[in-house]
């Protein structure tokens, strides 16, 4: 039986190092213009979750200046205010976050809101897809937790469904720690989620940072990954379950870290991703990173 301990020990010389290469070899050939995912990358945009609280138009302007197509909404719920500034600036958005309290409590505050009216939402402004994308601590260590949340976000899936959107469920990395007999949170949820009706969004950092090879996670998830989260990471980061530990300069512009950006683009084309947004959860400059992120992407 796989134990915390042993698989702490496996994993600390392969995590990451598989998933990873030296970053002078990840440039050696060039995205098209008109490639699936670069004629259609999306900025989600929590990465200027502050610049944006203090000028929204201003930043998604910036955002379509820095030549990203599409955003991902951090909530549903903000798409009344933040479509128009988009359609604007000749941006869409396909993708919108829900409050993790919806699906991740068993009983959530009224001010959490509802599956039906993130999904009312989600169809009035032409959204295809409604991500899950946390579970607040204390609703999480146990498996018997998370077999409750799989079941609930598959109830949401079904009513997705129904409206033509999409549920799919964003990763961090407290999912990749093993919590009973050696199953992780991860792999409770790949058991527990239906494949129609709740997807993943793969995040390639939060998978390489808890011990997850992104590239091969692909490959064992093919046709259940619908959009990928593309973030680089620092070099020699160690495993970390806990988000909440993870140095602010773990996190990277695509292509300035150690993540095989080029395999993993490839690995979504044959594995049937849909599509892709860029994300970098801390930077001291995110406007300027979005932009070297986006260099960086085209120069692959």
């Amino acid at each position: 039986m796989v134990t915390r301990r042993n698989f702490l020990e496996r994993t600390s010389s392969l995590a990451i190092a598989s998933s990873l290469i030296p970053v002078a070899s990840q440039f050696a050939w060039a995205l098209p213009e008109n490639d699936p995912y670069l004629s259609n990358i999306g900025i989600q945009l929590y990465t200027l979750r502050n610049q944006l609280a203090q000028d929204p138009t201003s930043t998604i302007k910036a955002v379509a200046s820095a030549g990203y197509k599409q955003i991902e909404l951090i909530d549903v719920m903000d798409a009344p205010k933040l479509m128009p500034i988009a359609k604007d600036n000749g941006l869409t958005a396909s993708s919108a976050f829900l409050k993790w309290n919806i699906l991740g409590e068993a009983k959530p505050a009224p001010d959490a809101g509802s599956i039906e009216l993130a999904i009312e939402t989600a169809v009035k402004h032409n959204l295809k897809y409604l991500v899950f994308g946390y579970i607040g601590k204390g609703h999480r260590e146990t498996a018997s937790q998370l077999k409750a949340i799989a079941e609930r976000s598959n109830q949401a899936g079904e009513k997705c469904k129904k409206a033509g959107i999409q549920l799919c469920y964003h990763h961090h990395s407290f999912e990749f720690q093993p919590i009973e007999g050696g199953k992780t949170g991860m792999d409770i949820f790949i058991e527990g989620f239906e494949k129609e009706l709740c997807k993943f969004e793969l995040d390639v950092f939060w998978a390489a940072i808890g011990g997850w090879d992104p590239i091969q996670t692909l490959q064992k998830l093919e046709g259940r990954i619908a959009q990928v989260h593309l973030k680089d990471l620092l070099s020699n980061t160690p495993i970390t379950f806990d988000e909440g530990k993870v140095p602010k300069e773990a996190f990277k512009e695509v292509g300035a870290g150690v993540i095989d950006m080029k395999g993993v683009i490839a690995a979504a084309k044959k594995t049937g991703v849909a599509q892709c947004h860029v994300e970098q959860d801390q930077s001291p400059d995110p406007l300027q990173s979005i932009r070297l992120s986006m260099t960086n992407l085209r120069a692959l």
